[in-house]
């Protein structure tokens, strides 16, 4: 087709989730719970860590921003989700799915940069506990955080404008659940520069992934290093637990985000694109609340502290008579 004849289509039909109505109410239920879980869990993380002065440490603050951003990267496609699995036309406009790619990867891009960030943290606190103190100040702390938002905002940028430009000529229907940069970049018409881009993103994706868990893998190699040369059992158990949740986080994230980004030219069924990007879009965030509330001991009291005050300002109706 002449160049000069393309139109750009002025939205996308989501064509992956399923046709009939009782199977999208069967997923629609479900997805509905996570997400008010992972909003709920993550605002209860939020409030505990900020009305508990001695939770104000570099480590409770760094989980207390990843919630925040956990917030926004599910909200970023989640409710388009939902809205999509009860809608019969599915779509979404061109702007909302380049806005929705946008936040969705900059939110995302931001989790990476904070646990590197956290796991350089864990690193300080085993490897040098002495001048912890004095190198994870508070105000360090701050600059990695806005450090890690702001990369988070800026990376996708570039890939976001280049994709506004791409004429969509052809087919308008998604084979996706949600705007991710392969599925749209599948229908652009330049196919020689869509083709070329397309393994440029993957090698941008790649470079950003592998240089996240290559620093967090030394952040490790160095913390087991030094837990090993602990020669009692309760110290080895104890210096590992503060690491665990973090640990746990990092392979439940940097796992199925592998999956999806480091695949360059293999190519998966419908099916496995689908649960690959629910695991990473939906289920790991639902895990990570799980993880940051159970298997954190600090966390568990301060929510059961607050839980007994609420329960004291708002007592049974039985206990009022």
């Amino acid at each position: 087709m002449d160049p000069s004849n393309w139109t750009t289509a002025q939205e996308f039909i989501f064509s992956a989730f399923p046709s009939s109505w009782g199977d999208s109410v069967l997923c629609f239920v479900p997805l509905l719970f996570i997400y008010a879980f992972i909003i709920v869990g993550n605002l209860v993380i939020i409030t505990v860590v900020q009305l508990n002065p001695h939770l104000h440490t570099p480590m409770y603050l760094f989980i207390s921003a990843l919630s925040f951003l956990e917030i926004w990267y599910t909200t970023a496609t989640i409710p388009e989700m939902l809205s999509s699995l009860l809608s019969a036309r599915r779509n979404i406009s061109l702007n909302g799915c380049l806005l929705q790619m946008y936040f969705f990867h900059s939110t995302g891009i931001g989790e990476v940069c904070l646990l590197t960030a956290m796991a350089f943290d864990r690193y300080l606190a085993i490897c040098s506990p002495l001048h912890y103190p004095t190198i994870m100040t508070p105000k360090l702390c701050a600059q990695l955080t806005l450090g890690c938002c702001v990369c988070g905002f800026v990376t996708p940028l570039p890939e976001i404008v280049w994709i506004s430009t791409l004429p969509f000529c052809g087919s308008n229907h998604l084979a996706h659940i949600f705007c991710d940069f392969l599925p749209v970049l599948r229908l652009a018409c330049a196919d020689t520069q869509a083709i070329v881009m397309i393994q440029v993103v993957d090698v941008v994706h790649a470079v950003e992934i592998v240089t996240a868990v290559m620093l967090i893998f030394l952040s490790y190699v160095g913390i087991v290093a030094v837990i090993l040369r602990i020669r009692s059992a309760e110290g080895r158990r104890k210096a590992f637990s503060t690491c665990a949740s973090h640990l746990t986080v990092f392979v439940l994230f940097f796992g199925s985000v592998a999956l999806m980004y480091l695949r360059f030219s293999a190519t998966y069924s419908l099916f496995w694109d689908t649960a690959i990007a629910l695991a990473f879009a939906v289920l790991s965030p639902f895990f990570n609340p799980i993880i940051y509330s159970l298997r954190n001991k600090e966390i568990k009291e301060a929510i059961k502290k607050h839980a007994r005050q609420v329960k004291i300002f708002f007592p049974k109706t039985g206990d009022l008579k």
